[in-house]
């Protein structure tokens, strides 16, 4: 299920939402020209901490991404493409051994430069506190070099380390500051209370005030030396339910609206903008690979005919505005996703002739999901109804099983579901992320789907890990794409979509599958 991503909406590259109006103002009434004092965004809030060692929840992400610079990043809507930001790097052919040199002239907000000692003491925190981002550097060892220069070195070959530098968590904090508060790089770690109520990063933010169950503010930083340019001197974010968020845009209460229903945004004001697209989750389908299981979801003609059987136009449709089909388990958007010529295919004939002839026609199969759970708004279900009956149309019979999300993550850990109606949300920008799904992964053992199951998946999987080379891995990444579809217990199907709404007065939003909103990035009009 991957981390926590369901309050916020996030997106990806091929469909990234970029508003450019004209007009309007931020509180609804006619000005004479653009309102930088205050942006006001409504959203359901997911959020924990803003300490970035321990942030792993959508909205701390945006607050954090504002607030405290990474060594690298992505540059607005593009997700394959790392960019230097406090630093450009270098690697080894090998993609064990990253060297990060810092740029010249950037300081935290309290006016004292970013050095190679913060950021040594920022990484290092980050795994030793243990907290839930710590695991994006597992076997990374990091070593000054120089007061401008880090290494960072692996046993094994990690070429997605880069990406992984862009992540909110690896957000690089003031160490002296830290440290005076009760920072350490251990489990002694004492921070978190301070960060959770003052600033102690680079960003083009700092931290005013929060309440992690009502409103974060945020004000400019005067000190800010990075290439973003911050429009607004205040950005609020506010937890509001979604009804009253439709209220408060139309009225001016707030500029944008994030969690907006379909049906809210089919009634909106006409003056308001919307945008939908399609967001960077995976909702799949996870047959059982262990015959003691189930005798027929481990068979790979039983799988092939459930594959056949789902007409996956139909569940885009019941997703939704900007829903796309997923055409594999890599998100549309992200280096090595597939085109949309090979994704799964609906062939109801096909299937029924399969399911036949592996025995599964009218033998109960039992569908679990959480019930209780609508990532990015979908609801999974209406998606488990829809696919019952589908199945049913190709003589397969579907039991569902819904049970809240804490009772059947229990099942789904021990590989227990016979079948799983699930969803993945990206840890980071790099699809070597999806190889929990590879044979012996942590998500393919859900599904009691070996290490040794697939010589050919695993092979893939080898190769591309010792791959840095983009254009070698993309052909690769597209690849194992292709072996997944047809070869593993996984059935990708949609990508949900999203709807933003906004006031005209609003220009220049750039969503992101990790930090969903660069607030620093938004403009006026």
């Amino acid at each position: 299920m991957s981390r926590t991503r369901l309050a916020v909406p996030v997106l990806v590259a091929a469909a990234a939402l970029v508003l450019s109006a004209c007009g309007g103002t931020s509180s609804g009434n006619q000005s004479t020209g653009p309102n930088t004092d205050q942006l006001v965004i409504d959203t359901t809030f997911d959020i924990k901490s803003i300490d970035p060692a321990r942030d792993f929840e959508p909205t701390g992400d945006i607050v954090v991404k504002a607030m405290y610079d990474t060594l690298l990043t992505f540059a607005d809507t593009d997700t394959t493409t790392v960019v230097p930001d406090l630093a450009t790097y270098t690697s080894n052919t090998d993609q064990t051994e990253f060297t990060l040199t810092l740029v010249d002239g950037r300081v935290f907000s309290d006016g004292t430069p970013v050095t190679a000692d913060d950021v040594v003491f920022s990484l290092q925190r980050l795994i030793g506190v243990a907290g839930n981002p710590s695991f994006l550097l597992d076997g990374v060892t990091v070593t000054k070099v120089d007061d401008k220069t880090v290494q960072l070195t692996t046993d094994a070959p990690e070429p997605a380390l880069p990406s992984i530098l862009a992540s909110p968590p690896t957000g690089i904090v003031n160490s002296k500051v830290v440290q005076a508060n009760g920072g350490t790089t251990d489990s002694s770690d004492g921070a978190e209370n301070y960060l959770n109520s003052a600033s102690a990063g680079s960003g083009p933010y700092m931290l005013q005030s929060m309440d992690i169950t009502s409103q974060v503010t945020l004000v400019k930083n005067p000190d800010y030396t990075g290439p973003r340019t911050p429009t607004y001197n205040t950005i609020i974010l506010r937890n509001v339910p979604a009804a009253t968020q439709q209220m408060n845009l139309e009225r001016g209460d707030s500029q944008i609206a994030m969690s907006l229903s379909g049906d809210q945004i089919g009634s909106l004001a006409s003056n308001i903008k919307v945008e939908s697209v399609p967001s960077a989750t995976t909702i799949y389908l996870m047959a059982n690979a262990d015959p003691s299981v189930n005798a027929y979801t481990s068979k790979p003609q039983c799988l092939r005919a459930i594959r056949e059987a789902i007409d996956y136009a139909s569940l885009v449709d019941l997703a939704g505005a900007g829903a796309v089909q997923a055409t594999g388990l890599v998100p549309i958007g992200f280096l090595g996703a597939l085109p949309a010529s090979d994704a799964p295919v609906f062939n109801l004939d096909a299937a029924k002739a399969d399911a036949t002839a592996c025995g599964m026609a009218g033998q109960p199969i039992t569908l679990s999901y959480p019930n209780d759970i609508d990532p990015t708004g979908v609801s999974l279900t209406n998606l488990a109804q829809r696919i019952q009956q589908q199945m049913q149309t190709a003589g397969i019979t579907i039991n569902l099983a819904p049970v809240p999300v804490a009772t059947e993550l229990d099942n789904y850990r021990a590989g227990k579901e016979e079948m799983g109606l699930w969803y993945w949300n990206p840890d980071y920008l790099d699809p070597a992320d999806y190889f929990v799904f590879a044979p012996g992964g942590s998500v393919a053992l859900r599904a009691n789907w070996q290490a040794n199951a697939d010589s050919a998946i695993t092979a893939l999987t080898e190769q591309i890990t010792t791959t840095g080379d983009e254009t070698t891995r993309q052909d690769l990444f597209e690849q194992w794409g292709r072996a997944m579809n047809t070869d593993s217990p996984f059935i990708p199907l949609i990508q949900p979509g999203l709807n933003v709404a906004h006031q005209p007065s609003v220009t220049n939003i750039y969503y992101n599958p990790l930090w969903f909103l660069d607030v620093a990035g938004i403009g006026a009009a």
